[in-house]
Formats: structure tokens, C-alpha cells, sequence
């Protein structure tokens, strides 16, 4: 099974930040014969650099904190992530949690302070109306149930 993976769960450095975010419990799959895994960094791909101001979605929009409007960037990114996943058959995808591209089910609220809300990031939206199941790490257990169940 394929699997589309924020590249920042690996240890890349491509987050905002210029750091990577690596999950240790990732590494127990990453040798696995029946799964492989394409990272991916939506913002990356939307044509941010790295490191790059931090950004939050307020409403429809992604600004930085600055005020800078990104949401043609993160649109652009999610756009092409979704093409990677359908190119290499990806039956799911495990993003980053909370992120404005990444994040599934709860998001930051566009305030910088930290206080999250119910909300999707852009990527994980998209990937969602395609019909690609979306996991993020804080969700590992619904995961691993998933890829039993489809493996």
C-alpha cells in the first residue's frame, strides 16, 4: 500500500521553522515490504521557501503572521500533492497535525496564539474531497487500524 507522507514526519527539514518534525513511531513501517510511503511538503510544493514565516488559516485564507496572504501558495501545494497521490496510487495519507496545509480535524485559528479550533489545513482538505483518507500522527492508533484493515 502507498502512502502519502508529510516529508517533515521523516525528520526533513522543510517545516516552517527550517527544522523537521520527525515521529519515532514512523520508523517501525518506513522497512515494511507492503507499505511505501511518498513524502511530501505541500508549502514546498506551492513554491514557499524554507524556513518561511509561520502561517495559519483564517477562514479560506492563509496568512503569515505578518499579514502576507498565501493562500495561492497552499492552494498550488495541495493541488499538487493530491496529483502525487492519485500518480502514485496512494490509498491514504498520514500529514502533520495542526498544520494549515497538513492539519485533519483541527487546525490553529488564525490568531498565533496557540488556540486550535476544528478545521482542516488546505492540503488535508483537498485530499479529503478526493476521497484519500487523511491520518495525522496524533491520530496513530486510527492509523495503524486503517492500514490493517485496507493492507
Amino acid at each position: 500500500m502507498r502512502i502519502l507522507l508529510s516529508a517533515c514526519l521523516l525528520g526533513l527539514t522543510c517545516r516552517y521553522s527550517g527544522d523537521g518534525k520527525a515521529f519515532p513511531p514512523l520508523a517501525e513501517l518506513l522497512n515494511r515490504a507492503d507499505l511505501s510511503f511518498v513524502p511530501v511538503c505541500p508549502e514546498q510544493l506551492g513554491g514557499l521557501s524554507t524556513p518561511r514565516p509561520p502561517a495559519e488559516r483564517v477562514g479560506e485564507r492563509v496568512l503569515t503572521r505578518d499579514g502576507a496572504d498565501v493562500t495561492e501558495q497552499y492552494v498550488r501545494g495541495a493541488a499538487q500533492a493530491e496529483e502525487l497521490a492519485r500518480l502514485m496510487g496512494c490509498r491514504c495519507a498520514l500529514l502533520k497535525a495542526r498544520s494549515p496545509s497538513c492539519g485533519s480535524g483541527v487546525i490553529y485559528d488564525g490568531t498565533f496564539t496557540g488556540r486550535k479550533i476544528t478545521g482542516d489545513g488546505v492540503t488535508a482538505a483537498r485530499l479529503k474531497s478526493a476521497g484519500i483518507p487523511v491520518f495525522d500522527e496524533e491520530h496513530w492508533t486510527e492509523f495503524l487500524d486503517f492500514i490493517k484493515e485496507e493492507g
